[in-house]
């Protein structure tokens, strides 16, 4: 059986893009980016703002996915240690409405949302906490 050239030009070919999505994919899993255009965050979480609430950080989750426990885990630590921030976590089996609102391709994902509704910063996979508190504006630990 022979091998065209063309045909293994292009698995090559298929071969690099795939890796190199996978690396891009890789590299930005749990980074914060703060290019967000999504606004009304507390609508579509179904809620007001409480009088202290400054930061709304809305995770989007699916019934398997383990890294979204993690995730769970690590908001509702943070919001514990500060009480100006709330985290409420949304099911985008239940709600894919939120999800198709917010573009979000992927669980887990976080959207942080200020006081008035409006995207500060998303992450894509288990959030590294330290960048998190660095680019949330977050009152001090009580």
């Amino acid at each position: 059986m022979e091998i065209s050239l063309v045909g293994a030009a292009v698995l090559v070919g298929v071969l690099v893009v795939a890796t190199a999505v996978g690396l891009v994919l890789q590299r930005r899993n749990g980074r914060v980016r703060t290019v967000g255009t999504a606004a009304h965050g507390w609508d579509l979480a179904w809620i007001s703002p409480e009088p202290d609430d400054r930061v709304l950080l809305l995770q989007l989750s699916s019934p398997i996915c383990t890294p979204c426990a993690r995730t769970r885990d690590q908001l509702e630590a943070l919001a514990a240690e500060h009480p100006d921030l709330r985290h409420v976590e949304i099911d985008v089996a239940d709600r894919p409405d939120v999800a198709k609102a917010l573009q979000v391709l992927r669980t887990p994902t976080t959207v942080a949302f200020d006081r008035a509704g409006t995207e500060l910063l998303r992450v894509g996979g288990v959030p590294r906490r330290a960048d998190l508190v660095a680019a949330l504006p977050l009152e001090e630990s009580c």
